[in-house]
């Protein structure tokens, strides 16, 4: 391959992780619109205990978070999705000023802004269509504005490999400022058999869920994926403590990308997220190494779930 080739092949992760060994795509894209609603009915799973036990964590530790956060403030979300723990976070804060509402899918943006809009008539709404991970300029307050927040829930921070989290998460203290605060969630759960369950649900929908990013692709970038020659499988994986959500080719076969040939063998894996489980010492050093300071955690009765609010470092 040319020099030339190969700083386009890097230049685009989708072809970069189909390339690599193992192969590999980024879990963005498991979130286009059919997958946003895919994964909403994921959370109604009887098996899928992640936001069952965050709602309840946020309704016992709202009040004192509201208290922290103080008048007027302003909210940043990314990844605000479908907005169900934003209405509760906004509902228990004290006359919040802005919010800014950060996501790949502009449809799902636009409900979410809408719902909010009527529900907080004085709120200033703003929303940014793309991708979180890659930096963005916040929209100027149009009204007098207190501290910040970062909202950050639903264990989205295990999605990233940890060094990753720790440059987002440094780039949101950045972005934030000096008087802000950071609400992550983050899950510690770390029972093979639960997770096992929880990510490989009955009713096949975290299936249908994975292999909609095969379908994304032949709809976005014109790929050839038999999406019925792949079988959705997620695993525990001790050593880096983590779920790896993987695809299982059935056959040998092979798949075409602006002109590149990707061959797959017949019981080969493709990762689509991955999703770590932290330790409480792990998460803080994370936190640390992002340049936020650990105030308070909240964690889950049912499971460790854990909401972390911290505030920036010195």
């Amino acid at each position: 391959m040319s020099v030339v080739a190969r700083a386009r092949v890097l230049q685009d992760d989708v072809l970069a992780g189909l390339l690599a060994d193992p192969k590999r795509l980024p879990c963005r894209l498991l979130y286009d619109k059919p997958g946003a609603e895919l994964f909403d009915q994921i959370t109604l799973t009887d098996d899928y205990y992640p936001t069952r036990v965050e709602l309840r964590l946020l309704d016992d530790c709202l009040p004192q978070v509201a208290s922290d956060i103080g008048v007027a403030a302003r909210v940043i979300e990314p990844g605000s999705g479908a907005g169900i723990k934003t209405k509760r976070l906004l509902r228990a804060l004290d006359q919040p000023a802005s919010y800014i509402g950060i996501d790949v899918s502009r449809d799902v943006l636009e409900y979410t802004a809408r719902v909010l809009r009527a529900e907080h008539p004085a709120l200033d709404v703003h929303t940014i269509a793309g991708d979180f991970t890659r930096p963005f300029t916040l929209p100027a307050p149009r009204r007098p504005i207190g501290r910040t927040l970062v909202f950050f829930p639903g264990s989205t921070i295990g999605n990233f490999e940890p060094h990753e989290a720790i440059a987002f998460l440094s780039g949101l203290q950045r972005t934030a400022g000096a008087n802000s605060r950071l609400l992550l969630g983050a899950d510690g759960t770390r029972e093979p058999a639960i997770l096992e369950r929880a990510y490989n649900d009955y009713e096949g929908v975290t299936e249908e869920f994975n292999k909609n990013v095969l379908a994304h692709l032949n709809r976005t970038r014109g790929t050839s994926f038999d999406v019925s020659a792949f079988e959705h499988r997620a695993v525990w994986c001790e050593r880096y403590s983590r779920i790896e959500m993987r695809l299982i080719s059935t056959r040998d076969q092979q798949v075409v990308l602006d002109g590149n040939v990707i061959d797959f063998a017949v019981g080969e894996h493709l990762i689509t997220e991955y999703s770590y489980k932290h330790t409480l010492p792990a998460m803080r050093g994370i936190l640390r190494g992002a340049g936020w300071q650990v105030r308070e955690v909240f964690t889950g009765k049912e499971q460790p779930m854990r909401l972390w609010l911290c505030e920036p470092v010195g």
